[in-house]
């Protein structure tokens, strides 16, 4: 990634212990990240997710909620990439936080320049999946291509009709598509085609979705047809 995507990254630092805090949020400035510190960790999320970012050093022993907790709230909502900064060592903390769904884990104290160089890699691997053709849903990327969509580290080869419904809505969003278009998409044609089939393909494709916790982001409007609703900020 080049250096003027690592100035536009913005992290948000997590850490209830002040000087540390500071002590990263001075490395992270100084290495030209947008960064905020956050204090108020009673609504940790609702505050993290106000920031919009593409980063977050997350502490695991915070006041108020573990840190376990809101990676797990954090992913489940589809926000940011998740380092995790922790004094805690042992190797059970560590697959629990990547089961929850961390991209990453470090223990403190920390060398610094380990952090930075984690923290680009993180970043530069986002921008790579999206420089290499594949569409950011916020909160998944999609290969066009061969319908492969990503989520995190997981990744699934969807079946051709699942993947050019979700297509037409990622395309689209936060519009609508009507079922004529999404008929004409997947069969070419809207005459003679059942509705039912239709259905039937996007009860699949939410079925897919729910396995990555993103079903919420397929919206009926009634009478008009279906949209990709945007990422859920809080």
């Amino acid at each position: 990634m080049g250096k003027e995507a690592d100035i536009l990254a913005k992290i948000v630092v997590v850490e209830d212990d002040v000087y540390m805090r500071e002590e990263l949020l001075n490395l992270l400035e100084k290495s030209g990240y947008d960064t905020i510190g956050l204090s108020d960790f009673e609504n940790a999320v609702s505050e993290i997710a106000a920031y919009f970012p593409d980063l977050i050093l997350l502490d695991i022993n915070l006041p108020f909620r573990s840190g376990f907790e809101i990676c797990k709230e954090l992913k489940a909502k589809q926000i940011g990439t998740i380092l995790v900064l922790t004094a805690r060592d042992k190797l059970q903390d560590e697959l629990h936080a990547l089961d929850l769904g961390a991209d990453d884990y470090l223990t403190k104290p920390c060398n610094m320049s380990r952090l930075l160089a984690r923290i680009k890699n993180l970043l530069r691997r986002k921008e790579e999946q999206v420089q290499q053709g594949l569409l950011d849903g916020g909160g998944f990327l999609l290969d066009p291509n061969t319908f492969t969509i990503y989520v995190g580290n997981s990744s699934y080869l969807m079946p051709p009709n699942e993947g050019k419904i979700l297509l037409a809505l990622l395309k689209n969003s936060p519009k609508i598509v009507s079922k004529k278009e999404l008929c004409i998409r997947l069969w070419g044609t809207e005459e003679f085609i059942d509705e039912n089939a239709l259905q039937v393909n996007f009860t699949r494709l939410r079925k897919t979705l729910r396995e990555f916790g993103l079903e919420e982001r397929i919206e009926t409007v009634r009478g008009q047809g279906y949209r990709l609703k945007e990422q859920v900020r809080l």
